[in-house]
Parts: structure tokens; C-alpha cells; sequence
């Protein structure tokens, strides 16, 4: 895994973490985990076009 993907998914999981105690049940957390995941993979190729690598 490269460098830039590596940090990416390491500020959107730390982020997370942060966040979800807050968010209540298991189940719910584990739903909005998935949710974020997909916007995150989703997103990243966008990301690494806009700094150019």
C-alpha cells in the first residue's frame, strides 16, 4: 500500500475511533463504519487526482 493511501485510510479510521463511542449501539456503529468506508474508497481516487499522484 503507498504512502498517500495508507495516511488516507489512517485519518478517516483515527476519525472514526474518535467519534464512535458517541455513535450508540454496535450495530449502528458498525453501519455508519461501513458507510464511511465506502464514501472514503469512493473518494480517495478524486483525492490523489486533486494532489496530483
Amino acid at each position: 500500500m503507498d504512502p498517500v493511501t495508507l495516511t488516507f485510510y489512517a485519518v478517516v479510521c483515527g476519525l472514526l475511533g474518535l467519534v464512535s463511542p458517541n455513535l450508540g449501539r454496535p450495530a449502528i456503529r458498525l453501519g455508519i463504519g461501513t458507510i464511511v468506508g465506502l464514501i472514503a474508497a469512493g473518494a480517495l481516487p478524486t483525492i490523489r487526482a486533486s494532489l496530483g499522484l
